[in-house]
């Protein structure tokens, strides 16, 4: 039987494969949850390049937030992450949840992406 953890590196190896087949060239944002704080890159995987990153550790977010580990918080660095990206010329992007469920605070961070203006 198999544990928790491989479990979960399974069905993250599961969506970087179907990510891969449906990105077209289009860069990743790929997400990481800790129990105290969330973490967010754009990555190009044809460069293997990291383009730009946001997380509730960034000084910018750290004296706003009351935790790091809330849908307000994830809600903030989705923000913070596209308005980067919009600097960054990048409009367009593939998400990349990871293992994590889509609900909760991934949700909260894919929606502050799309209102920031990232398309995905």
């Amino acid at each position: 039987m198999l544990k928790k953890d491989q479990l979960f590196e399974r069905r993250k190896q599961r969506v970087r494969t179907t990510l891969r087949s449906t990105a077209y060239g289009r860069p990743r944002l790929s997400v990481f949850r800790s129990s105290k704080h969330i973490y967010v890159q754009v990555i190009d995987d044809l460069k293997g390049v990291t383009l730009v990153s946001a997380s509730t550790l960034d000084k910018e977010l750290k004296d706003t937030l009351k935790t790091g580990a809330d849908k307000a918080a994830a809600e903030a660095v989705g923000k913070l992450v596209a308005e980067r990206a919009k600097k960054a010329g990048i409009d367009k992007v593939v998400f990349d949840r990871g293992g994590y469920i889509y609900h909760g605070r991934i949700k909260a961070l894919a929606d502050g992406a799309r209102e920031g203006g990232l398309e995905f």
